[in-house]
Formats: structure tokens, sequence, C-alpha cells
């Protein structure tokens, strides 16, 4: 089970490129939140994440508080959270907010010229919108801005080719171009998060670093291809061909919880997501996530959402539910 791809297909990511950009120094844009650029781009989204890629020269950006970050040709930047930040050819000069000198309108891709008669960067940049309210490890874990260096990474020089034609499609105006935008935007939305995820220090825990250990992100991957199952630690041990305390210590350093705190959590987000996308029946959901019987699964789900599963179908949430933005440990059922 591939646990990235399985976390993905659950949020139900999507996106789309809205800004083809030609700025030239000096210049300096104060860029919104995405909870902000979602009322432009995708009207009825709460939180948009916001990216940048540089196609051609280089750029600084800045979220507030934060320090400067150089950015080169092949470089994205990446704002999973929807953080307002500053972007610029120098982050001192006098900053223009983007709506101001943009105006972003989906689905046009039309270049935007902007700035002054200094060096020029080519940007890109794309908007994703995931469902935020279901619980899950990756967003979670994830910094309010990270780079990535895509066009050190073998993809590299063929995510640049697809950006260029995507640029190209809807300078055109051809058919289905928007299609072809979206899917590049996607393509680098996970193209940056796998840099990432390989760039963390050895030291870093988090589940990010738990996905990247092999025996740790091994586990994972059984939880995630059978959650259903009556795991113990030690059949995890035994598959991953570690101690049981070895197996519960490195699992507890890495992802902050134990594998069988992981496994109720996981169970309750993946439940989480078929009581709002699926009619089936409560009995065969909590059958499906590993309870064997009806009452378990509501217990154990208001418990850790403070709303019935049946509340929670029906779009009531609780308290307890904003624990969607970040992981916390929970009982073991």
């Amino acid at each position: 089970m591939d646990v990235l791809s399985d976390v993905l297909r659950m949020i139900r990511l999507h996106g789309a490129l809205f800004l083809n950009g030609e700025f030239r120094a000096p210049w300096c844009l104060d860029v919104p939140t995405g909870a902000d650029l979602a009322q432009v781009l995708q009207p009825g989204a709460k939180q948009l994440a916001i990216c940048h890629f540089v196609l051609e020269g280089d750029c600084w950006v800045k979220l507030s508080g934060g320090e400067p970050t150089h950015l080169q040709q092949g470089d994205i930047v990446v704002y999973p959270h929807g953080n307002s930040h500053r972007m610029g050819s120098g982050l001192q000069i006098a900053a223009a907010h983007i709506d101001n000198v943009v105006s972003p309108r989906m689905p046009e891709l039309n270049l935007v010229r902007y700035g002054g008669d200094g060096e020029q960067a080519l940007l890109v940049c794309g908007w994703f919108a995931y469902e935020r309210e279901l619980p899950n490890p990756l967003v979670a874990n994830l910094p309010a801005q990270f780079v990535t260096a895509l066009g050190k990474r073998p993809s590299g020089p063929w995510i640049a080719q697809s950006i260029r034609y995507a640029l190209e499609q809807a300078s055109g105006d051809q058919a289905g171009f928007d299609v072809v935008a979206a899917k590049v935007a996607e393509l680098l939305f996970v193209e940056a998060l796998r840099g990432y995820i390989e760039s963390l220090a050895p030291e870093q825990t988090g589940w990010l670093s738990g996905l990247r250990d092999p025996r740790i992100g091994k586990c994972l991957s059984l939880l995630h291809a059978d959650p259903a199952r009556s795991w113990t630690v030690a059949e995890l041990a035994q598959a991953v061909n570690l101690s049981r305390s070895v197996l519960a210590e490195r699992f507890a350093e890495l992802v902050n919880m134990s594998p069988m705190q992981y496994l109720k959590q996981w169970r309750l987000s993946v439940a989480a997501g078929m009581l709002k996308h699926h009619p089936h029946s409560l009995g065969r959901i909590a059958d499906s996530v590993g309870y064997e019987s009806e009452a378990a699964f509501s217990r154990a789900f208001k418990q850790s959402y403070g709303v019935s599963p049946g509340q929670w179908r029906r779009g009531v949430r609780g308290p307890a539910s904003t624990h969607a933005a970040a992981p916390a440990a929970v009982a073991a059922s």
C-alpha cells in the first residue's frame, strides 16, 4: 500500500494553475491568505493551499515574521495552510496587493506582466483544495512553508515542459486546457511534497519522517492496506522484523503515538470520509473499518469527533472534530 497516495485520495486533492506571470525587477507583491483567494479562485472552498514555481529567473519569498527565502529557477514554494506571504525581486520594496496587480480570474492563464525593466522572473502559481474537516496526518504535519528544488529532481525537466505545454494550451484557448492545467497543478504539489519528505533531516520526527523510515513506513503501509484487520503490535513487529519493544518505541518516537492509537485514528478518519461520501449503513461502515458492532463504532466516533456518526453524516460538526487540523493521540479501541 502506497500510504502517501492513500492519504491524498482520502483528502480528495484537486487544484489548478491560476497565474502565468512575467515579473521584472523591481517588483514586490503581498499574497493574501488562501481563504481570501478562495473567494476568487474557488468559490465555496474555505481555504486553499498556494504554490509558486520559478520557471525562469529567481525571486524572494517570506512569511510574516519569518526569514526571507531565495528561490531559483526550478524551485517551488508551497503554502499548504494558505498563509499570507510576500514575494518579489526584493522584499524591502513597497509591496502591491496581488489583487491590484494581476486580478486572477479562473480559468484564464494569459501572461501577466508587472514590475520595472530589470531582471526577469517567470512564475507559475497554483492553488490546491482538499477536505480539511477529515483528520489526516499529511496536512497536519506540513509546515507553513516548504521549498523543493524540483529542477534538481529527475522529474524536473518533464514538469517544466508540462507547465509550458499547459500554458501554451491556455494561451491558444484549446478545448480542455483547464483540465490539463489542473492535472499539472496537482502534479506540482505531489512532486513538491515527495521532494520535501526526502529532504527531511534524519533527526526530525513526525508522520512524514515515519513514512520515510523503512520499518515504520512498512508498518504504516500494512495498517493502511487493511485497517479492518485486528492488528496487534506483535504481528506488526514480526512483519517488519523488529521486536515489539523496538517497534513500539520507534513508532511512538516518529509518529507521536502508538501503532494501535494510530490504527484507531486512521479507522475513524476512513469512516468519516465514508459517512460523508457514501450512503452505506452505519453497520456496514463499522464493519469495513474493523469494529465488531455499530454501538462500539458509534462510541469511538463520538469520543473522537464530538458528534455521532449520524450527525456527522448530516453535516453536524462538534468541537472535537477540530482535531482534523492537527494529529492527536486517541485511546485505543
